[in-house]
C-alpha cells in the first residue's frame, strides 16, 4: 500500500460527545458489555442509593428485579423539598465533572462508577422519581433521550403530582441491543449487598427477585455488629472457631482523615483470612490498611509475650506472617481522600493509614489482652510455641 493510501488527517476523526459517546464504546464505561459490564450498570444506580444512608439523608435500600426484566433501585431519602430535581437530572443527562463525589461516606460499589448518566444512556427505558413535601416528580428517558411525558400522576409517567412519603426511585431495563444478556443473577447481587449491610452497620439493604415463576423471593440485610458479624459469618463458613469471642473496634482518626473498623478471631486451622475494605470497596490485593493490621497485631503480640517472658519472644518481629496465621480479620478503613494503586482500585496506598492502623490496632488489641489474660496468654503462648518448633 502506498503512502499516498495511508493518508490520515483531522477528517478521519470521529468525534462522539455524551450518549452517543457511551453507546457507540459502552466497554469503556462499564467494562463489557457481557454480565460483567451489565453488574457495572446496576451497582452505579445502587451506589447512588447507598451513598444517600452513608451521608444520612436515608435509611434504607430496596433492590427489585422486576419481571419484565428491569432493575428498580430505591431509596427512602428526604426526596425533594420543591417538584423538581435539579441535581439529580444532571446526574441522569451529563457526565461528572471530575471523579465525582468522594469521602468516608460515599460508597464506592462499582469500579467504574460513572454514577447514573451511564446507566441512563445504556438502558432502553429509565424513570426516575422523586417524592418530597407531598410532591412526586417523574421523568423518563429512552437510551438516554428524555420522553416527553404528559402531566399525569399515574405510575412510573412524566410530570409532576402529589406524593405521600419521601424517597427516590430509580427504575431501569439495560439495553438488549448493547448488552449480551440482562439477565441478573440474584446469589451474585445478594452476596455484594450483604458485604455492604457488614461494612456499613447502619445501612438496610434488601433484594427481591419478581423473575421466579414459582413465586418471589426477597433477603434483607441489616447487621449491628458490622464487621464482627462480618469476622462471626466467615469463621462460621469454616467452623474453626476457638470460641465466639470476637475481638473488634471502631476509631476515628483526624491524622488519616477517615475511620476505621477492625474485627479479627483466631481460629483452631492455619487458614488465614484477612480482607480489607477502603469506602467499602474491596481491595483484593490489600494496600497500607492491611499491611498496618498486621503491624499493630505483631506489636501487641509481641508486647505480651515480652511482658510474660515468654521464649522465642524477640523472634516474633520478624515473623509477621505466622504471627497473624490462623486469623480471620476485616479490616474496614473510611477515608475522606482515598489513594489507589492502580485503575483497578483494588490496592490502597494512602501511606498515613499504615501509621495509623498500626498504633490503634495494637492499643486497642493490647487492651483486650489485658482484659482477658487467660485467653491472650493462650494466643500467644501458642503463637510463640509453634515458631520455635520451626
Amino acid at each position: 500500500m502506498s503512502a499516498e493510501g495511508m493518508r490520515y488527517d483531522a477528517t478521519h476523526i470521529e468525534v462522539l460527545e455524551g450518549v452517543e459517546a457511551v453507546r457507540k464504546r459502552p466497554g469503556m464505561y462499564v467494562g463489557s458489555t457481557g454480565q460483567r459490564g451489565l453488574y457495572h450498570l446496576v451497582l452505579d444506580v445502587v451506589d447512588r442509593a447507598v451513598s444517600e444512608v452513608l451521608a444520612g439523608r436515608a435509611r434504607s435500600v430496596d433492590v427489585t428485579l422486576t419481571a419484565d426484566g428491569g432493575v428498580r433501585v430505591a431509596d427512602d431519602g428526604a426526596g425533594g423539598d420543591e417538584p423538581y430535581s435539579p441535581d439529580l437530572e444532571a446526574q441522569l443527562t451529563s457526565f461528572r465533572v471530575g471523579p465525582g463525589p468522594v469521602g468516608r461516606r460515599t460508597a464506592v460499589i462499582a469500579f467504574l462508577n460513572l454514577g447514573l448518566f451511564v446507566a441512563n444512556a445504556l438502558s432502553s427505558r429509565l424513570t426516575a422519581e422523586v417524592r418530597g413535601e407531598g410532591t412526586r416528580w417523574v421523568k423518563e428517558y429512552a437510551r438516554g433521550v428524555e420522553v416527553e411525558q404528559p402531566d399525569t400522576e399515574g405510575p412510573l409517567t412524566g410530570g409532576v403530582g402529589s406524593a405521600t412519603g419521601t424517597g427516590t426511585t430509580i427504575s431501569f431495563w439495560p439495553d438488549t441491543e448493547i448488552f449480551e444478556t440482562t439477565w441478573c443473577s440474584f446469589p451474585v447481587l445478594a452476596e455484594r449487598f450483604r458485604q455492604l449491610a457488614f461494612l456499613n452497620r447502619g445501612l438496610a439493604i434488601s433484594l427481591t427477585d419478581e423473575r421466579p415463576a414459582d413465586g418471589v423471593r426477597a433477603v434483607l440485610y441489616r447487621f449491628p455488629d458490622g464487621v464482627r458479624d462480618f469476622v462471626a459469618a466467615l469463621d462460621a463458613e469454616t467452623g474453626t472457631a476457638l470460641q465466639p469471642d470476637v475481638f473488634g473496634f471502631e476509631h476515628e482518626d483526624e491524622a488519616m482523615a477517615g475511620t476505621m473498623e477492625v474485627a479479627l478471631l483466631w481460629g483452631r486451622s492455619r487458614r488465614t483470612q484477612i480482607r480489607g475494605f477502603a469506602n467499602s470497596l474491596a481491595t483484593h490485593e490489600g494496600g497500607t490498611h492491611v499491611d498496618g493490621f498486621r503491624d499493630g497485631v505483631v506489636a501487641a503480640v509481641t508486647a505480651f509475650a515480652r511482658e510474660r517472658e515468654l521464649a522465642a519472644a524477640s523472634d516474633l518481629d520478624a515473623c509477621a506472617d505466622r504471627v497473624v496465621e490462623g486469623l480471620t480479620a476485616v479490616v474496614s478503613v473510611k477515608l475522606d481522600q482515598p489513594e489507589y494503586l492502580g485503575a483497578t482500585r483494588t490496592l490502597l496506598g494512602n501511606p498515613t493509614v499504615r501509621v495509623r492502623v498500626a498504633e490503634a490496632v495494637r492499643e486497642h488489641l493490647g487492651t483486650w489482652f489485658e482484659e482477658r489474660p487467660e485467653r491472650a496468654a493462650d494466643i500467644v503462648a501458642g503463637i510463640v510455641r509453634d515458631i520455635g518448633q520451626d
